[in-house]
């Protein structure tokens, strides 16, 4: 018989009593929409493995920005699509390249509504589809891209980025972007590094969306699902290099690494829901297996719970909107 005292379904009796003690909130402000912006796109191009998700074009992704901001999430991070690639990513430093005209114009759009953020990584403009440039063996040159990073990231803070999203997983990335952004005088980029990002079957939908040209996989750089403690290792160091945040990725299948890196780290702690977790719900939702809006809401939560202070997702503003409806 249940004690008389000891009745903690009282607590989740009506709606208001529910909310009330929920011990995990996620709002607006905590979420971050990841776009991709395609260069010479006279308009939105869906992506077939992303419902309701495009490559934007410069018009089109600014109307998005200004929404995104009317929505009151955190930021935007921004991904490009560029016409041509080759060995080096020479686009990724361009000023004309299409990421750093989209950090223009989605700074000119939003001002400081929300925080403009800007992919760090060459795997979007090689033509080989890595995240770094090549030796003559054919494997990644560590050092070499990290010379490449320095130029990028110069770029991307002349653009007006404020937060660098730096996510190749090269050894001393962040030491080596922030030494050249503070050789510059600019000691106000903010750095996310993109600390835990794992060597995930999740992120399909996403090579889609930039419409990558690997071949092989990245598994020499990226960290090996079978391991926990390597993630909170990888992040330590990111954090005694000078980087601002932290980053999991992806998050569902790693939110034991996401509490692991919480309950360490002094600086903020972020996760990436990819394109991957995207695609499942919407095609599960698509034929009717699961409820969708309570999916999303619940797989942003859990990661919210596990300790992520803020989400890349692309429900962002879906969800910061409904949200805000909520809470009226």
């Amino acid at each position: 018989m249940t004690h008389p005292y000891l009745r903690p379904r009282r607590l989740r009796a009506t709606p208001a009593l529910r909310r009330l003690v929920a011990e995990t909130r996620v709002s607006p402000a905590e979420l971050v929409l990841p776009m991709f912006v395609r260069e010479g796109a006279a308009g939105p191009v869906p992506i077939a493995s992303m419902p309701g998700v495009v490559q934007h074009s410069r018009d089109s992704l600014r109307r998005a920005v200004a929404e995104a901001a009317e929505a009151g999430v955190g930021g935007v991070m921004l991904f490009g699509v560029p016409e041509r690639r080759d060995a080096e990513g020479t686009a990724a430093c361009d000023p004309g390249g299409v990421l750093n005209v989209a950090i223009a114009d989605a700074v000119a759009e939003a001002g400081d509504a929300l925080v403009v953020m800007a992919d760090l990584c060459l795997d979007e403009f090689t033509d080989h589809g890595h995240c770094g440039v090549l030796a003559a063996d054919g494997t990644v040159d560590n050092d070499a891209t990290l010379e490449v990073y320095a130029r990028m990231a110069l770029a991307q803070a002349e653009a007006g980025a404020h937060l660098l999203g730096l996510s190749g997983m090269m050894d001393g990335q962040v030491a080596a972007v922030r030494a050249a952004l503070d050789e510059e005088g600019r000691t106000d980029v903010v750095l996310l590094a993109y600390a835990a990002k794992y060597a995930s079957a999740f992120y399909g939908p996403f090579r889609d969306a930039v419409e990558s040209t690997l071949t092989g996989d990245r598994r020499t750089y990226q960290l090996s699902p079978s391991n926990g403690r390597e993630g909170v290792r990888e992040a330590m160091l990111d954090v005694a290099e000078g980087a601002d945040i932290v980053m999991v990725k992806p998050a569902a299948s790693y939110l034991d690494v996401l509490a692991d890196v919480a309950a360490v780290s002094e600086v903020p702690v972020w996760a990436y829901q990819v394109s991957g977790e995207y695609a499942m719900v919407e095609a599960a939702a698509a034929n009717g297996w699961i409820d969708r809006d309570r999916a999303i809401e619940e797989s942003v939560l859990a990661i919210r719970r596990a300790g992520a202070e803020a989400v890349l997702t692309y429900w962002a503003v879906e969800l910061a909107e409904r949200l805000r409806r909520d809470a009226r």
